[in-house]
């Protein structure tokens, strides 16, 4: 042997594996598929390996979802899911649109100008005893008799106003003789307001009771004896009855 010169050794070759070992593996628990290294120019890739098979069930029922969809006949008219709609309405849905699309400044004016024309339907109701925009106190069989029922008589308490005026001015003289005079028409006119209001109370709640069994009376009394106090020619709604006639 020279110094200095290696001596080659012989390279071993690995052991060939027959088939047979590989395809023993492919039963054993986390081991590679049969044949994995058998064909090393075209290597298994890694997704194949680890897939999930959680992913593989929701995209399989996605397939499903979407093929059950498209196998369900769609009607020639209604590409959409829906009828197409007539022309009168998508017209009033856009005018619908146009509409809810105003500003708080323009919104503000039209409730303004709505209101307004409301006041103007019910200031012509009162003097024309239109029932539909009468106000809430004033609507129904049950008022518009009552109102009737005093309208068509005469009542002291009408006159209680001017009957009152001139009593103050003949308290405010200074003689005791006008003053006395004053006192005592104050006394007769409360007494014959109070002896009149009682018997048009009795007569009218009597005659609603004929009139209107099954209807709700209550407050219409009251409601006419607050009516009597005012003149004739101020009552609103205007009176729709003269005088003597019956209701």
């Amino acid at each position: 042997m020279v110094p200095g010169v290696g001596v080659r050794r012989p390279c071993r070759e690995p052991p060939a594996t027959s088939p047979s070992v590989l395809g023993e593996t492919s039963g054993v628990a986390g081991s590679f598929p049969a044949g994995l290294w058998s064909n090393p120019g075209h290597p298994v890739p890694l997704g194949f390996v680890f897939r999930s098979r959680a992913k593989e069930e929701k995209a399989s029922g996605a397939d499903k979802a979407t093929m059950t969809d498209s196998s369900q006949p769609r009607h020639p008219e209604a590409p959409k899911g829906r009828p197409t709609p007539k022309r009168s309405v998508a017209q009033s849905q856009r005018r619908s649109v146009a509409n809810t699309s105003m500003s708080r400044k323009d919104a503000a004016k039209r409730q303004r100008e709505e209101r307004r024309a409301a006041l103007e339907r019910q200031r012509q109701a009162l003097a024309s005893g239109d029932e539909r925009y009468l106000p809430a106190r004033d609507k129904g069989p049950v008022r518009r008799f009552a109102r009737d029922f005093v309208d068509s008589r005469f009542h002291i308490a009408e006159w209680f106003l001017p009957m009152a005026v001139v009593i103050l001015v003949l308290s405010m003289v200074r003689v005791a003789q006008l003053q006395n005079i004053a006192l005592l028409l104050w006394l007769v006119v409360i007494v014959m307001i109070v002896l009149d209001s009682v018997v048009t109370g009795v007569r009218l709640k009597k005659a609603l009771a004929e009139r209107f069994p099954d209807e709700n009376r209550r407050g219409a009394v009251a409601y006419a004896l607050m009516r009597t106090l005012q003149m004739r020619r101020l009552r609103l709604p205007k009176p729709q009855v003269k005088r003597g006639e019956r209701p």
